[in-house]
């Protein structure tokens, strides 16, 4: 009896040295694991060359413009691990107060991969999870979360795509909040990119993507974005991993107050994609710079005004317009104006009549609405009268009305 156990004990330690690791059961458990840079924080000399990364796709993005400025098959859908926590935050901050307290639940502290220690039953703010979630990766901080805000993780997933759908992120579809492997979740470089790009204009998301460290009710946070502090400029944004997805990650970087957006998807190790992210992040800085094309107030056009007191009304941009550029573009832009032949009075101030769209070569880099500048009401009985009677001393004085 005593053998046999003995010798089910020797089969079970060499079946488990034996068989492979299977990292799919995994979503960052290797993200808190002192990372070294294996790159200088110097970037190479200005060259034309598109890098060559180790990423299966990616992509850079003008956060102002959303111009792309560099992709690698960035329009397939793929894994994205734990990059879907940036779109979990956004919908949070914007549908919950970060002062909340949530209580967690049975589900939220029981999940696998990557944690921040929930307890069932525990009280936490929302903003303490926030941080959790984006900065160690805590997927019982997203299961809390998208309990709290969408009374389920399923409803909460629905408020993800509807949400996904209003930004133009058509070819992403979410099922959970924490990005575990799951069929039929999934996003593109650019989707995620856009996503992103939204996300950080909330001033409260782009300050907790862009801490290195701090500490929450009840333990230290420590941020798995090894670009943090490492990469010029990098400020955000979120880590990723599963085994399905491999290592992903998309960074945000400012220089000069201009900020892009990288994405890396389906990387081999920490290193390749931090390799890739700069690698790419370095191919856009280097190779172009933001130059303003319209100015928000600068008059564009007149538009006729019928029926109106005033003959024409001033067309001018809603915003500016700024748009990254290689020197060899510049004198390649074309603006394309979009305009009706005519307005009926009355018009109104900063009503939306048209756009403006600068292309290179057939594609658009950056646009704006056009919006009229001022009032023209509509002319009424005494204006016509008064018309008539300007015409009448007008021609008195040119003498066209002679002496008979």
């Amino acid at each position: 009896m005593r053998k046999s156990k003995v010798f089910l004990l020797i089969i079970t330690i060499i079946l488990v040295v034996t068989t492979p690791y299977n990292p799919v059961l995994a979503d960052d458990i290797l993200e808190d694991e002192y990372f070294i840079p294996a790159f200088s924080s110097a970037s190479p000399v200005k060259t034309d060359e598109e890098p060559k990364i180790n990423a299966g796709a990616a992509i850079v993005i003008d956060m102002e413009s959303g111009r792309v400025l560099y992709e690698k098959d960035g329009y397939t859908p793929r894994k994205m691990a734990s990059t879907t926590k940036i779109m979990t935050a956004i919908v949070a901050l914007e549908r919950g107060n970060p002062e909340d307290v949530v209580t967690v639940s049975e589900r939220a502290a029981g999940i696998w991969g990557s944690r921040i220690g929930l307890k069932k039953g525990q009280k936490i703010k929302l903003i303490d999870l926030l941080y959790g979630l984006m900065l160690n990766s805590g997927n019982d901080a997203a299961i809390a979360i998208a309990e709290h805000i969408g009374g389920t993780v399923e409803k909460f997933a629905d408020m993800m795509n509807e949400k996904a759908y209003e930004l133009g992120a058509i070819n992403t579809n979410f099922i959970t909040p924490h990005g575990l492997d799951v069929d039929g979740h999934y996003t593109t470089p650019y989707d995620l990119a856009v996503i992103t790009a939204y996300a950080l204009r909330n001033p409260t998301f782009s300050k907790i993507v862009g801490t290195v460290q701090t500490t929450i009710s009840y333990r230290s946070l420590h941020n798995t974005n090894e670009m943090l502090g490492i990469y010029p400029g990098a400020d955000g944004v979120k880590t990723g991993y599963t085994g399905k997805a491999g290592r992903c990650l998309v960074t945000s970087a400012t220089r000069d107050n201009w900020r892009i957006i990288s994405v890396v998807l389906n990387c081999p190790s920490r290193n390749a994609r931090a390799q890739s992210s700069k690698a790419i992040l370095d191919y856009a800085f280097n190779n172009y710079k933001p130059h303003v094309l319209l100015n928000k107030g600068d008059k564009i056009a007149s538009v006729p005004v019928i029926k109106g007191i005033e003959p024409y009304v001033s067309i001018e941009p809603m915003e500016q317009v700024k748009v990254p550029l290689r020197t060899d573009e510049i004198d390649k832009v074309e603006r394309y104006i979009e305009l009706p032949e005519k307005l009926e009075a009355p018009v109104y101030k900063g009503t939306e009549v048209g756009y403006v769209h600068y292309m290179i070569n057939d594609e658009i880099i950056g646009q704006s609405v056009l919006i009229t500048n001022s009032d023209v009401r509509r002319k009424g009985f005494m204006d016509y009268l008064s018309d008539i009677f300007t015409s009448w001393a007008r021609l008195m004085r040119e003498g066209i009305f002679g002496e008979s």
